[in-house]
């Protein structure tokens, strides 16, 4: 094993999250020191061979390497700027949830005070961490990344996506745009066949089948998108505009909600008056682009 792989690394903010993150370092033989607000979430960790730190920047000074993950990235900076410090030769990960402009706000101000930044969107729930499963996107300069990729692999897949410090952020509001979009779908589909004695058990393998072949549509609709050019070569916005309606209308019969099909319909009646009816349905994408 290499001194790599073994390299030291600090964990900043232990929430169920930092926990796991500490832990699967541990678990992967880096020396780990670990620091939080509050003390109590520090000794289960000590307790399996984590390194206290007395304070944030003992934390700091104990490892080249610093991930953080906590509650917000205003409390990044206030942990990070306690004292107004200087942050000379340490690299630090931020894993907290946030806008991709505080992302690069706070990348900015990082490198101000002599620190490489890579900023970062954990796309998996904290059981995962530790396994390939486990995806950690990662945006800020190459070299930065791969001075430390062999640490950071003990968290999971690592995924570079650019020099743009933003970019861990818009990807994960992407996805959260997906998955709720996804979840929302299904549970109008439900909330419909409910009516009528089917439960959401017998209805979840069909809506799974569904998400999928929609899913593998994507990659063709992506070339539509990005060539600007809708040729309706499934079906066309206007006989999807009909189906709509169907939904709306069976929505109705039912005395289930139609605000969500509602919109989308509202949307696409918004295409077609632009002159889209008789492309495809990523022509939709000027719908998303534009302003509410």
């Amino acid at each position: 094993m290499d001194d790599k792989s073994r390299a030291p690394v600090t964990v900043i903010g232990l929430g169920l999250m930092g926990q796991a993150l500490a832990e699967a370092l541990l678990s992967a033989g880096h020396p780990t020191t670990v620091w939080n607000r509050t003390s109590a979430k520090v000794d289960r960790l000590v307790a399996k061979g984590a390194r206290r730190a007395p304070s944030e920047g003992h934390a700091l000074d104990a490892s080249p390497l610093t991930i953080i993950c906590v509650t917000d990235y205003r409390a990044v900076r206030s942990i990070l700027g306690a004292g107004e410090r200087a942050l000379d030769g340490a690299t630090l990960v931020n894993l907290t949830s946030g806008s991709s402009d505080q992302a690069r706000e706070t990348a900015h101000w990082a490198q101000q005070r002599g620190a490489r930044y890579l900023d970062g969107a954990i796309m998996a729930v904290p059981p995962a961490i530790g396994t390939p499963e486990a995806v950690i996107l990662q945006a800020g300069r190459a070299e930065d990344l791969e001075a430390h990729e062999p640490t950071l692999r003990a968290l999971g897949t690592i995924t570079h996506l650019g020099a743009n410090h933003g970019l861990a952020a818009l990807y994960d509001s992407a996805g959260l745009a997906m998955m709720w979009s996804v979840l929302n779908a299904w549970l109008q589909g439900t909330a419909l066949l409910r009516t009528v004695g089917v439960d959401a058990a017998t209805y979840a393998p069909f809506a799974q089948q569904i998400a999928v072949e929609v899913a593998g549509w994507l990659p063709g609709y992506a070339e539509q998108i990005d060539a600007d050019r809708f040729p309706a070569e499934v079906s066309a916005l206007e006989t999807d505009v009909r189906a709509m309606e169907h939904l709306i209308e069976e929505s109705e019969a039912a005395g289930v909600s139609t605000q969500l099909p509602r919109m989308i319909k509202a949307m696409a009646d918004r295409a077609i008056a632009a002159g889209h009816g008789g492309e495809q349905y990523p022509v939709m994408i000027e719908e998303f682009s534009t302003p509410s």
